[in-house]
Protein backbone atom coordinates (compact mmCIF):
# COMPACT_ATOMS: atom_id res chain seq x y z
CA UNK A 1 0.00 0.00 0.00
CA UNK A 2 2.70 2.26 0.22
CA UNK A 3 3.63 2.28 -3.41
CA UNK A 4 0.02 3.18 -3.94
CA UNK A 5 0.57 6.40 -1.20
CA UNK A 6 3.65 7.32 -2.87
CA UNK A 7 1.74 7.35 -6.19
CA UNK A 8 -0.87 9.60 -5.27
CA UNK A 9 0.78 11.34 -3.15
CA UNK A 10 4.16 12.58 -5.82
CA UNK A 11 3.20 14.63 -8.70
CA UNK A 12 6.19 13.63 -10.96
CA UNK A 13 5.39 9.87 -10.95
CA UNK A 14 1.27 10.52 -10.88
CA UNK A 15 1.81 12.99 -14.55
CA UNK A 16 4.58 10.98 -15.87
CA UNK A 17 2.69 7.79 -15.79
CA UNK A 18 -0.67 9.85 -16.76
CA UNK A 19 0.99 10.86 -19.36
CA UNK A 20 2.39 7.49 -20.64
CA UNK A 21 -1.20 5.99 -20.42
CA UNK A 22 -2.22 8.98 -22.54
CA UNK A 23 0.00 8.29 -24.81
CA UNK A 24 -0.13 4.39 -25.12
CA UNK A 25 -3.84 5.08 -25.59
CA UNK A 26 -3.41 7.36 -28.63
CA UNK A 27 -1.30 4.83 -30.12
CA UNK A 28 -3.54 1.73 -29.76
CA UNK A 29 -6.36 3.96 -31.21
CA UNK A 30 -4.61 5.05 -34.32
CA UNK A 31 -3.00 1.62 -34.57
CA UNK A 32 -6.90 0.16 -34.47
CA UNK A 33 -8.27 3.33 -36.96
CA UNK A 34 -5.52 2.74 -39.21
CA UNK A 35 -6.20 -1.17 -39.16
CA UNK A 36 -10.22 -0.48 -39.48
CA UNK A 37 -9.45 1.71 -42.17
CA UNK A 38 -7.51 -0.39 -44.46
CA UNK A 39 -9.58 -3.38 -44.16
CA UNK A 40 -13.05 -1.10 -44.97
CA UNK A 41 -10.85 0.29 -47.47
CA UNK A 42 -10.45 -3.02 -49.18
CA UNK A 43 -13.80 -4.41 -48.48
CA UNK A 44 -14.70 -0.89 -51.19
CA UNK A 45 -12.25 -2.12 -53.52
CA UNK A 46 -14.27 -5.24 -54.52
Amino acid sequence: MNLWQEFISDPVIFISFTGLAIVIGLCIFYAVYFLYKIGHDEQQAK
